[in-house]
């Protein structure tokens, strides 16, 4: 079955139906038994494991989610990538321009033009054709101030949100004070669009499980707050929505495994003289339009980008024999996980289980640049989960309450403390798991809608698309 299969013709008569989908990211089968309300909403309906894909991250996983293509077509090989026009390693942008195929709304609106949507914090949610949309995004003014804020469509959305919710609480959305107050606020947003606006597709995301799974591995006991938390979010909204009879999904991306092995394979292209670095300001940054070869680190996928093509066997070799590497996917390889895109690395280096990638390419901490010890997630060429915790051992840590104070404020001030024990880090995602119970999964009340089997990341397109009355029942 192609993703589009069962997309009727615009001259279709059907209306379509009210639907949130709510994206809980973290969220298994097997985690349901902690999750009352969650699991209450579940035993009401269907839970439906969904194959996980390759990359297990969220910006591939959802852009697949709302176009029904692969990475391969849509271009969002991952959270970041080596942009190759720029020579520069970007992550977490923010421009819908980027993914490279129609979403689901622009087929939701070819059957009925009258169709509204609104994006409450799914990514790339920036200048879309979505009616309202939500997203964190900071103000930066011209002193070097990093100022709470978020963008809307329509411009006048922002105003009101924050007016009714305070200010999108940015410092508890990630790093080492990531807690409940992003998702409740997030949550809060999408009821007061659907009691506003009454999109016909509501599309909502609730982070918050993710942050605790990577801090702790899937360990229920030291997650008891945490899924207390999340399973209220989630369970007030969807009861909400339930109220208006808006019919609710859940969703999630990926299942989080035990981490327990660091992979720095950075250094190791380091080590080989294939990374570049320059110095600024004594710190060393990473030159990856002057490397050689270079891997940006995304969770358990890196993609490795080689500069130097004459090159490219010492590469395969070296990443072959890195110690924690399961796959090194290139060619036809690549091409089978549905990565054969421009934008992926010459190589895509898959994790072994339990295993993740640091972004780390400096071999001395002194040398190391001044955004490693600070939450930045797009000035770092890679991603950093040890950003959920303080150091233990940085002097900055006594000060950080009064730093953190100064920062809601809007004072310049340099948090410094974050530290390079990736050892911290628990819980890892990336890789395609073996087990469905712990990998992501859609839940619905509309068994009718279903099929009695597994779906692909692609299916959850078309599946959203029946909810919305546009389309047939999955086959089997």
């Amino acid at each position: 079955m192609t993703p589009h299969q069962n997309t009727p013709s615009p001259s279709s008569p059907v209306q379509p139906a009210r639907l949130a989908v709510i994206d809980v990211v973290g969220l298994t089968p097997d985690l349901l038994e902690h999750l009352p309300r969650l699991r209450a909403f579940a035993e009401r309906g269907q839970v439906t494991p969904v194959a996980p894909m390759l990359p297990a991250v969220t910006c591939s996983v959802q852009a697949t989610y709302l176009t029904g293509e692969w990475p391969s077509t849509h271009g969002i090989v991952g959270n970041g990538w080596f942009f190759k026009d720029e020579r520069e390693v970007k992550f977490w942008r923010q421009s819908n321009h980027l993914i490279q195929s129609p979403k689901l709304w622009d087929t939701l609106r070819a059957h009925d033009p009258s169709a509204t949507v609104a994006n409450i914090g799914w990514w790339y949610n920036m200048y879309s054709s979505a009616d309202y949309t939500v997203t964190p995004r900071p103000m930066y003014p011209a002193d070097g101030r990093k100022l709470p804020d978020c963008y809307t469509q329509p411009q006048e959305l922002r105003d009101e949100l924050q007016a009714k919710l305070g200010t999108f609480p940015l410092f508890s959305y990630w790093g080492p004070n990531a807690n409940i107050t992003s998702s409740a606020w997030i949550a809060e947003a999408a009821k007061y669009i659907d009691e506003r606006y009454e999109p016909t597709l509501n599309l909502v995301y609730l982070p918050h499980l993710d942050y605790g799974l990577q801090q702790h591995g899937p360990d229920a006991a030291a997650l008891a707050r945490q899924f207390a938390e999340i399973d209220g979010v989630a369970g007030d909204l969807i009861d909400h929505y339930e109220r208006r009879g808006v019919q609710v999904m859940v969703v999630s991306e990926y299942g989080i495994e035990r981490a327990w092995r660091p992979v720095h394979i950075n250094r190791a292209l380091r080590e080989a003289g294939l990374i570049s670095v320059r110095r600024e300001v004594g710190r060393e940054l990473l030159d990856a339009g002057a490397s050689d070869a270079f891997a940006v680190a995304d969770h358990q996928v890196a993609h490795v980008y080689v500069n130097a093509s004459e090159r490219l066997e010492e590469v395969r070799a070296l990443l072959h024999a890195l110690p924690g590497v399961a796959e090194v996917l290139e060619g036809e390889s690549r091409a089978q996980h549905h990565l054969d895109h421009e934008r992926a690395g010459d190589f895509v280096v898959v994790a072994e289980r339990g295993a993740w990638f640091t972004y780390y390419y400096w071999l001395d901490d002194a040398v190391a640049p001044d955004y490693a010890r600070t939450v930045d997630i797009h000035r770092k060429p890679g991603y950093d989960p040890v950003e959920l915790f303080m150091d233990p051992h940085s002097p900055a840590k006594l000060n950080a309450a009064v730093a953190l104070v100064k920062k809601k404020l809007g004072f310049r001030y340099l948090l410094n403390v974050i530290g390079f024990d990736a050892a911290l880090v628990r819980g890892t995602h990336g890789r395609v798991g073996e087990d469905p119970a712990a990998g992501p999964l859609l839940i619905t009340s509309r068994r009718d809608l279903l099929p009695d089997r597994p779906l692909e990341a692609t299916d959850v397109y078309s599946a959203i698309l029946a909810h919305l009355g546009v389309g047939e029942r999955l086959p089997t």
